[in-house]
């Protein structure tokens, strides 16, 4: 698994192991799944994520 955070959007993207995304679901409002082609999910997307996390000044 691969975690890259991007400050500039406060964005995470957790990377799973897999194949490429063929789908994208929204789990919630700041929440988004990438599903392969079988419907595993390869990445997570999670904006606002240092409020998510509860590391926000």
């Amino acid at each position: 698994m691969k975690i890259k955070y991007f400050e500039d959007t406060d964005t995470a993207l957790l990377e799973l192991e897999g194949g490429a995304p063929t789908e994208t679901r929204d789990l919630s409002e700041d929440i988004t799944l990438d599903l392969d082609e079988s419907g595993h999910v390869v990445s997570i997307t999670i904006e606002h994520a240092s409020v998510k996390s509860g590391n926000h000044t």
